[in-house]
C-alpha cells in the first residue's frame, strides 16, 4: 500500500510537504514512457524509505 511507503519515507524526511515536493520532482525525472505514473511514484517512495533523499554536506 502506498501509505506504508509514505510512512517509511517520512522517517528520512520529517516535513511531509517537503517529502511530497521531492517525490513529485523525482517522479517527473524518473518516469519512463509506457509505464504507469503510479508505479514510478511507488518506486520513488521505496527508494526514499531506504535512503535519505536530502543530501548532507
Amino acid at each position: 500500500m502506498r501509505s506504508e511507503l509514505i510512512f517509511g519515507a517520512i522517517t528520512h524526511v520529517s516535513n511531509r510537504y517537503l517529502l511530497i515536493k521531492l517525490a513529485a520532482k523525482a517522479t517527473r525525472k524518473f518516469h519512463r514512457p509506457n509505464t504507469r505514473i503510479q508505479d514510478t511514484t511507488n518506486d520513488v517512495l521505496m527508494y526514499f524509505s531506504r535512503s535519505s533523499p536530502i543530501s548532507t554536506v
